[in-house]
């Protein structure tokens, strides 16, 4: 299982970014996908999840704003952020479940002015 993710940065309150996280090694149309995150000295959290069927859930902090979705096709998964706050800067990282937890190495996500 690989699961690589790419497109942090640092962005003004306010503004947006879009995450990917290309997977492989696994069947990922048939697995949930998820999007947690890692802010400094705080445990980590999920933001939001993607079942096969297409269905999501999202943190009460995100709900809103925060929109997961995936290419089956492409295996990938993607989190589209809008209206960034402060309080969203953290590490993000990738997630699949497949009889334990697989990560992917992280990517920041720094919002600030």
């Amino acid at each position: 299982v690989q699961l690589v993710e790419f497109g942090g940065g640092l962005v003004q309150p306010g503004g947006s970014l879009r995450l990917s996280c290309a997977a492989s090694g696994f069947a990922f149309s048939r697995s949930t996908m998820s999007w947690y995150r890692q802010a400094p000295g705080k445990e980590r959290e999920l933001v939001a999840a993607i079942r096969y069927t297409g269905s999501t859930n999202y943190a009460d902090s995100v709900q809103g704003r925060f929109s997961i979705s995936r290419d089956n096709a492409k295996n990938m998964v993607f989190l589209q952020m809008n209206s960034l706050k402060p309080e969203d800067t953290a590490v993000y990282y990738c997630n699949v479940v497949i009889s334990v937890n697989f990560w992917g190495q992280g990517t920041q996500v720094t919002v600030s002015s």
